[in-house]
């Protein structure tokens, strides 16, 4: 029993750490919508910037990332051309992805020393993406997270709340006749299905993501599919347009091979006709010779 009250204790501390950050305070959640700029503060930094380093983690349990080392940006790794340092030490990066979630820590050396605690933040990532199949479409938001935090974790610890609103603004929490709603809290994944109907053409639909009753993103989603009944009538019209070409370049040769041979037989007619008439009045000055 005294073994299973140790393990128990020891999940809860390392659970603990995850969720407050290795200095032991609590760190900064700061939740963007990917392809947005982000800040991340740096709450203990020294003037100038010459002894801020930050570091990166997306899983807690490998070594950091160092992304600043005393002011200078290191360009060996793949995101370096989005990073850059503002003068009060805060971390922007540009274009933000779903890769860029994770653990931040903002560290500050004298000396080759550490002073003070890290600043720690949480950086949580909302993407949306469409998948259409036939005459529906189903649209995935999630949140992007540190990898060792389950999406339940983050709700019960930090009331982190993931959900659609519809073009009216109002929280799609049951499906209806023309969407469907399926939340999953193993990954922080809200989908949404529609069918390609009239109501839902060129909706918008925004996925939002509240922390402890506040709204931190959101990111608007269009549907732009066409309409099924203009994209019928549209399907029609090009085959009916399709066979009149077709028609026409079948028929073209047979048209034109049509004429010459009218014209032809024209002309011979007409020919023929002039050389009878000239056969007549030959024949009439023949005639009135005798007499």
């Amino acid at each position: 029993m005294a073994q299973k009250y140790h393990f128990c204790l020891l999940g809860l501390i390392f659970l603990s750490s995850l969720l407050t950050g290795s200095s032991g305070g609590d760190g900064a959640h700061v939740f963007i919508s990917s392809g947005e700029n982000v800040s991340l503060c740096c709450n203990n930094a020294l003037p100038d910037c010459k002894s801020t380093t930050w570091n990166y983690n997306r899983f807690r349990h490998l070594a950091a990332v160092e992304l600043i080392a005393l002011g200078i940006k290191k360009t060996d790794t793949e995101r370096h051309e989005r990073l850059s340092l503002r003068s009060d030490c805060s971390l922007n990066i540009k274009n933000v992805s779903k890769e860029d979630c994770g653990f931040y820590s903002c560290r500050q050396y004298v000396n080759g020393e550490q002073q003070g605690t890290d600043a720690c933040v949480y950086l949580h990532v909302l993407h949306v993406s469409e998948i259409s199949a036939g005459r529906s479409v189903t649209l995935s938001c999630q949140l992007y997270s540190i990898d060792e935090v389950s999406c339940d974790d983050w709700i019960r610890s930090e009331g982190i709340h993931l959900f659609w609103v519809n073009q009216a603004g109002v929280k799609l929490m049951r499906s209806d006749s023309i969407y469907q709603i399926l939340f999953s809290s193993d990954h922080c994944i809200v989908t949404l299905n529609t069918t390609f109907l009239i109501e839902v053409h060129n909706r918008e639909w925004r996925c939002a993501v509240t922390h402890r009753n506040q709204v931190k993103t959101s990111v608007t989603y269009t549907v732009k599919s066409s309409d099924p009944v203009e994209t019928e009538v549209s399907r029609t019209l090009f085959r009916v347009i399709v066979i009149i070409v077709e028609f026409a370049v079948f028929a073209a040769p047979t048209v034109i091979l049509l004429q010459i041979i009218c014209a032809r037989r024209a002309g011979e007619f007409f020919s023929l006709t002039q050389s009878a008439t000239i056969f007549k009045i030959a024949k009439t000055e023949d005639c009135s010779s005798y007499y």
